[in-house]
């Protein structure tokens, strides 16, 4: 297991006004060690290079990587291409903290490729929304398209995404439209409620790709048993047919009930079942060669840190007991850093359980709707049946 990190990627950062603060990497990896993670036989922390222009470039225009380095360096800043704007305002060197971040996203899928390590986590990574000439929500640079790319110049040839965020991860989805070798799967709250508006059923990639892209718009509001039914109704049955060789995901935790962006109502508890299926599907279907990001998560104390943590533990492959108390010393460091509490448990107290999509399909539920929408609009393509 690798986990790339380093102090510096907090140089990732908007401004004290902006939701998406660097503490909350920070404090992740702060508990994640508190919990013991980082000790365990097989875990390796490195750091990593920042991206080269010509990485950069499998994702981004050369004149767009001049104007994110050229606004980081104080220079003229040109709103065409989305920098300084409310979402993506400039900062001192924006491209160095910017194409770190794409470094170490790359860092792990180089050594997931190589077998260095069967999983490796980038927590600063997963900035899904940039697109390749403009910043958009928050997202510089598509590390995970980089990545992504990256393998497939260096011989994979069927990699699956999945994306956990509450926001469509439409970057990612737009990158590989119309490539059959690169499965997008993007599980969020419906457009009708959330930005970016986009995600919806029928986008299914696209001529020569038809079924390649997957979007689960779910109904705000949608809770634990719901998420997880509508998870376990499409995720694990299309990457049982697909069969990749590397799984890639990203887990913006922006799902939770507590955060401030969006308005799914998700628990930690939930969210660490989804992170457990997610790993066993890596060593069903793809060897266990599984890439792992962060993502969005705006409740940066109380959900982030042990969400994240979660993560890592479950792909380190010592999960946490979600019962466990909150280590003192980190509780401790947020009280000094923060003035405020920290969440005294690893769990939500939920005890998350779905009903299969095998029990039956109801035609008056939004969520029922929603994912009958993307199993007959993407099924299909893939020699599988839409029907319960």
């Amino acid at each position: 297991m690798r986990v790339v990190w380093d102090e510096s990627f907090t140089a990732y950062n908007f401004g004290p006004a902006h939701p998406m603060a660097p503490v909350r990497v920070d404090l992740t990896i702060r508990l994640a060690r508190s919990l013991g993670l980082f000790g365990h036989a097989g875990v390796s922390i490195v750091d990593s290079a920042p991206a080269d222009d010509a990485t950069l470039r499998l994702a981004h225009e050369q004149g767009y990587i001049d104007a994110v380095r050229a606004a980081g360096a104080g220079l003229a800043t040109d709103l065409s291409y989305g920098l300084g704007t409310d979402d993506n305002p400039v900062f001192a060197r924006m491209h160095e903290a910017s194409a770190h971040v794409v470094g170490a996203t790359v860092d792990c899928a180089r050594a997931v490729h190589s077998g260095l390590a069967d999983h490796a986590v980038n927590i600063a990574g997963g900035l899904h929304h940039a697109m390749p000439g403009y910043a958009s929500g928050f997202c510089v640079y598509n590390d995970l398209v980089v990545a992504i790319r990256w393998l497939l110049e260096h011989g994979v040839q069927r990699v699956a995404y999945v994306d956990l965020d509450v926001h469509h991860g439409d970057g990612v989805q737009h990158a590989f439209w119309d490539d059959p070798r690169v499965l997008t799967v993007s599980l969020h709250e419906s457009g009708r409620t959330l930005w970016p508006g986009t995600g919806w059923a029928d986008e299914v990639g696209g001529p020569d790709a038809l079924g390649y892209a997957v979007n689960l718009a779910l109904p705000a509001g949608t809770g634990d048993s719901r998420w997880l039914r509508a998870f376990h109704s499409v995720v694990p049955a299309l990457l049982e047919s697909f069969r990749p060789q590397v799984l890639v995901s990203q887990h913006g935790c922006d799902s939770h009930m507590l955060d401030p962006l969006a308005n799914l109502a998700l628990s930690v508890d939930a969210q660490r079942v989804a992170y457990q299926a997610l790993h066993e599907m890596a060593h069903r279907y793809a060897e266990g060669r599984w890439v792992l990001t962060g993502g969005g998560g705006y409740e940066i104390v109380d959900v982030v840190p042990r969400a994240w943590s979660h993560l890592i533990a479950v792909a380190v492959g010592h999960p946490v007991d979600p019962t466990m108390a909150v280590p003192e010393d980190w509780r401790g460091y947020v009280r000094d850093l923060l003035g405020r509490p920290g969440p005294a448990r690893m769990t939500d107290g939920r005890d998350p359980a779905w009903r299969e999509w095998s029990d039956g399909y109801d035609p008056a539920d939004p969520l029922d709707r929603a994912v009958m929408a993307t199993r007959t609009a993407v099924f299909p393509h893939h020699g599988l049946d839409p029907q319960p």
